[in-house]
This record gives C-alpha cells, sequence and structure tokens, in this order.
C-alpha cells in the first residue's frame, strides 16, 4: 500500500471513528468530545502557523475571539442568522489575521512573539473596553431561538456533536491537503531553512503571510463555531491563556503533524479533567506531565509515533 493511501485510510477511519462514537458515547463524554473538536479544530489552525511555517505565536487567541466575536456581535446585535453570522465571524478573523500577518511579520523570532502577544492584548483590553457591546467578562448568551441553523436546533447534543465533527473535518482535511500540496512543501522549507528558501526564488514574506492568514481564518472560524455551538461569547477566549493553550496542544500531540492537535487537545483536556477529580492541584499534574511528555517524547506524541514507526505520517 502506498503512504498516501495509508494517510488517507488512517484520516478518514480517525473520522469515521468520531462518527461512530456519537452513537455510543455517554451524555458527559459526548458532550467534551464535540468540544475537544472544537478546540482542536483552533489547535490545527494554530498547526499551519507554528508546526509547518516555523511562526511562534503566543497571540492567537486574538484569532479566535475575533469569530467569535463577529458572529456574537453579529447575531446578538445585528439580528443576522446563524450562517450570516459565521460569514461574519470569519471576515472579521480575516481581515485581523491580514492586518496582523503584515505589521507583525516585519519583525522575527522574539520580537515576533512578543508583537502577536501584545496584539492579542490589545484585542482583550478592547472586548473589555467596549462592555457596552460585548458585555466584558460577562459575555454574551445567545439564546437558543439564535442558534438553529436551516431548521436545525444547535442546542441539540446530536447536532451539537455532528457541526463539531463537519468543523473538524473540514479543517483536518483541509491542512492535510495544504501540507501535501506544494504550498506545504514550501512552508515546510521555510521553516527548516529560510535563507535558502529565499536563495532558490521563493517570496518567503508571501508564503509567511499567507500562512499567518489561513492560520487566522482556521482559528476565527473555530471560534465562530464554538460560540455558536455552545451560545457564550466572553472575554476568557481573548485572555492569554487562549494563546497558550494551542501552544501546548500543538506540543503535546506533534507540531507540524496533521493529527497532533487533536490528539494533544484530547490528551490535555481530560488530562485536566480526570485530575481536577482527584486533586485541586490538577494544573501542577498537566505541568509535570508536560514536562516528562517534553524530556521523553520532545516531538509530541505524534510526532514520536512518527520518527519511531509510521514514517509516512504527514
Amino acid at each position: 500500500m502506498s503512504d498516501r493511501a495509508k494517510t488517507l485510510l488512517l484520516h478518514g477511519g480517525v473520522l469515521v471513528l468520531l462518527f461512530a462514537l456519537q452513537f455510543v458515547l455517554p451524555a458527559y463524554h459526548h458532550g467534551n468530545l464535540a468540544r475537544i473538536m472544537v478546540l482542536a479544530s483552533f489547535a490545527i489552525g494554530y498547526n499551519v502557523m507554528f508546526g509547518y511555517a516555523g511562526l511562534l505565536s503566543l497571540g492567537h487567541a486574538l484569532f479566535f475571539a475575533a469569530g467569535m466575536y463577529g458572529l456574537g456581535l453579529a447575531v446578538a446585535h445585528g439580528g443576522a442568522d446563524p450562517v450570516s453570522g459565521l460569514l461574519a465571524g470569519i471576515a472579521a478573523a480575516l481581515a485581523v489575521s491580514v492586518a496582523v500577518g503584515l505589521l507583525a511579520l516585519r519583525t522575527s523570532g522574539v520580537a515576533f512573539m512578543i508583537v502577536t502577544l501584545m496584539f492579542a492584548q490589545v484585542g482583550y483590553l478592547a472586548v473589555l473596553y467596549f462592555g457596552t457591546y460585548t458585555r466584558g467578562d460577562e459575555g454574551i448568551v445567545l439564546q437558543q431561538a439564535q442558534r438553529v441553523l436551516w431548521g436545525i436546533d444547535l442546542t441539540q447534543p446530536g447536532a451539537r456533536y455532528f457541526a463539531a465533527l463537519l468543523l473538524f473535518a473540514v479543517c483536518l482535511l483541509a491542512t492535510l491537503g495544504l501540507v501535501r500540496a506544494p504550498f506545504g512543501k514550501v512552508l515546510i522549507a521555510i521553516r527548516e531553512n529560510e535563507e535558502r528558501a529565499r536563495m532558490l526564488g521563493y517570496d518567503v514574506f508571501r508564503y509567511k503571510l499567507a500562512a499567518v492568514v489561513i492560520s487566522g481564518v482556521l482559528s476565527g472560524l473555530a471560534g465562530a463555531v464554538y460560540g455558536l455551538l455552545f451560545g457564550f461569547v466572553g472575554a476568557t477566549f481573548a485572555s492569554v491563556q487562549y494563546s497558550i493553550f494551542p501552544l501546548l496542544w500543538v506540543l503535546l500531540g506533534g507540531a507540524g503533524t496533521v493529527l497532533g492537535p487533536f490528539v494533544g487537545t484530547l490528551f490535555m483536556f481530560y488530562l485536566i479533567d480526570l485530575s481536577s477529580a482527584v486533586t485541586s492541584a490538577y494544573m501542577l499534574v498537566a505541568g509535570v506531565a508536560l514536562v516528562l511528555l517534553t524530556l521523553f517524547a520532545p516531538q509530541g506524541l505524534v510526532g514520536e509515533i512518527r520518527n519511531r514507526i509510521w514514517r509516512w505520517l504527514p
């Protein structure tokens, strides 16, 4: 069997498994997995920028929140339907990612990290400052009637799960196609040796900007869908922790791997969930696990599987 066939079989099998789990999971884990798939889509967006283009951002909460508030404000204050709200969220994430990319890519390395963090903080403070519209920390609660898409009530567990699965499938397959295309190969070349890629004639800035925009739009789409499916749009999602979370998920699962963001999100979500039932120091447990994985699986869980067993993994 060719590597291409193995890749399609593996990723298709994961989607089929997630589809089947809808019918057998208990209610608690059913809801958890829907949330994990949306957050994993956010991590997939981050992975495009960090894992494949080599751009370490500390401000990805800005894109997630842009999509979320684009939808939330359009639906709550503009009376938009869910489809128009999703389009508004995508448009907001697109505009923000283009602006951030054009400005932040004038820097590199540590300076790029700091600039992206500063932009994210500006976004967070803007959410608080315009609390009349955003309702600040209290957030915007979307009513059940505002979450009906094409006659489908997304407040129902089954509909919410399938919507989350659809989002995850789109993000996963889009990333798989991207990394196998010439564009993705160029991003990897830039990540490995930017100067050599420039010497070969590639417009490095243009490719980096495209990576930032694609990453921002996928993350914004995840934010918009999260707000629609779970009915809440709040300032917490624009805070620093939601810039750190996707970095941790990608590092745990394996940066530069297609399935890594999902595995990392699933692992961290349930590690915190299970440890919090045992001790109030659950973040200490998560920290110890992160240190151990960094020491013994520096490429992440999927990355180590690729290095040691399945070298054909994208």
